[in-house]
């Protein structure tokens, strides 16, 4: 039985984001600044994303050139509560919603956990960022 070893080339096209303009280092991406191009994925080692609906709203980890495709790792949550803003902070159980006004002492992403000084007592707390302006505190 023979064998023959063929040398191949495979490539696999597919829509990716990419950027639509330099952008600076720690830019919240919006809508004009990414556009969706045809390339090669084979040739992408650092990832890519497909979908451009995930990538707005993110922080840039590193600047990036007009036209770079952007990887996962090139990306990380905004924050959505910097520190001095005013929040308002949630306490519940499955019977009681309890709000009341705080301020941010530090920044936080959706998912982080800061510190929040209650505005009533002021006591500082640490709460779980829910989205922009709130806070949830575990009971």
């Amino acid at each position: 039985p023979w064998t023959i070893f063929m040398p191949a080339q495979v490539k696999l096209f597919r829509q990716v984001v990419v950027a639509a303009q330099p952008l600076k280092r720690a830019h919240v991406l919006e809508d004009a600044d990414i556009a969706l191009v045809e390339r090669d994925v084979g040739l992408l080692t650092q990832g890519y994303l497909t979908d451009p609906a995930r990538v707005v709203g993110q922080k840039l980890r590193r600047p990036v050139v007009n036209d770079q495709v952007l990887a996962p790792v090139f990306l990380e949550q905004a924050e959505a509560v910097r520190k001095g803003d005013q929040v308002v902070i949630l306490a519940r159980t499955a019977t009681i919603n309890v709000k009341m006004p705080g301020e941010a002492l530090s920044d936080g992403a959706p998912g982080q956990q800061i510190r929040v000084r209650n505005l009533r007592s002021q006591r500082v707390i640490k709460a779980r960022v829910i989205e922009p302006g709130t806070v949830e505190v575990n009971m």
